[in-house]
């Protein structure tokens, strides 16, 4: 099989095709032929390292991809050869909160991951897809999806009628906008020009500020609620983004961190967390039952993933420059049978 690893060289890390053996199932392994992958911003920073996470050596990259049950282990139960799945992030995060010991089971990082053409993982990794979606739709789904329907509903139920506040055209930002109008929740947005705007409102969004024309967005989004503020903010960038986003949000609001983009500075006033008694918490993507709930959600509305560009495996490189260049709107994913 055709797979690409991570080469570490120094304090460098690059990718490298191989060509290897298919790999054999064990005791409640499951394998399949992967159909399609996509990238996500932590794959990039994998590359720019250093990374914080638990990361085998020379594994194999991209903890999203979905694919065809081909063979299965000894007391496999969850599935069977010919079953259409995708993976969780977490093998073993069935659900609850997360605790450190599923960082062992990260797929892409601490075990191997996605950019290859068979995949083996634990059979408590995988759900089932549904009929109507394809295998290059739902390997955008794992970590983006999944984090945002758990941001939505991380402190307490996303709710018809609430305002959620998106950032960029990211993944995780698009599934917010996506996910928060099948709740039936208006969904402001910031984004960086007029054509992503239009984007943005072609998906639902009500109102898209341009944060270039309008550096201080914050004012706009409070003009936008009346002066009250958000309910939930959805924060992939950081750095000095999250003070903008406390602004934008309502006392007792929420704002979820699902991303650093921006760095990991910002110097958030505590007067402001204080005094507006806001919560604020981060995202660690989602346990196997999150991505279940989306599924059936998804399902329900028949929606389907923003796909910004489809590259064959042989061409992994320029995904991965397009991810780095945050040109995209939506998801970047490689397409390994074609």
């Amino acid at each position: 099989m055709k797979a690409v690893r991570l080469v570490a060289t120094g304090h460098q890390t690059s990718l490298r095709l191989h060509d290897e053996s298919v790999p054999n199932p064990g005791r409640q392994e499951v394998l399949i032929r992967v159909y399609a992958a996509s990238l996500n911003s932590r794959d990039q920073a994998v590359l720019n390292g250093p990374y914080d996470a638990v990361t085998k050596k020379n594994g194999i990259p991209l903890s999203d991809g979905a694919g065809e049950v081909v063979a299965i282990g000894e007391d496999v139960t969850r599935v069977k050869i010919g079953d259409r799945v995708a993976a969780n992030c977490s093998v073993h995060w069935i659900g609850g909160s997360f605790v450190p010991d599923y960082a062992s089971g990260s797929v892409g990082f601490a075990l191997d991951g996605m950019l290859a053409e068979y995949a083996l993982l634990h059979e408590n990794a995988f759900v089932h897809l549904p009929a109507y979606m394809s295998y290059v739709e739902a390997a955008c789904l794992p970590c983006a999806a999944v984090a945002a329907w758990s941001s939505l509903n991380l402190n307490t139920p996303l709710q018809p009628g609430q305002t959620v506040l998106t950032q960029g055209t990211g993944g995780v930002a698009l599934f917010s906008l996506q996910i928060a109008r099948m709740f039936g929740a208006r969904v402001l947005a910031i984004t960086s020009s007029d054509e992503k705007a239009e984007k943005l409102k072609a998906l639902g969004a009500e109102s898209v500020v341009n944060y270039t024309r309008f550096p201080d967005w914050e004012r706009q989004i409070l003009a936008l609620t009346d002066g009250r503020g958000v309910d939930k903010v959805i924060d992939v960038v950081g750095g000095e983004t999250i003070v903008k986003s406390a602004a934008s949000t309502r006392i007792r609001g929420e704002i979820v961190m699902a991303g650093a983009l921006g760095g990991l500075g910002g110097g958030l006033p505590v007067v402001d967390v204080l005094y507006r008694s806001l919560v604020i918490a981060s995202a660690t993507i989602g346990p196997r039952a999150n991505f279940e709930a989306l599924l059936q959600a998804m399902t329900m509305h028949q929606v389907r993933p923003v796909i910004d560009r489809i590259y064959p495996l042989a061409e992994y490189g320029e995904a991965y420059r397009r991810l780095e260049s945050r040109k995209h709107v939506g998801k970047v994913v490689i397409d390994v049978v074609n």
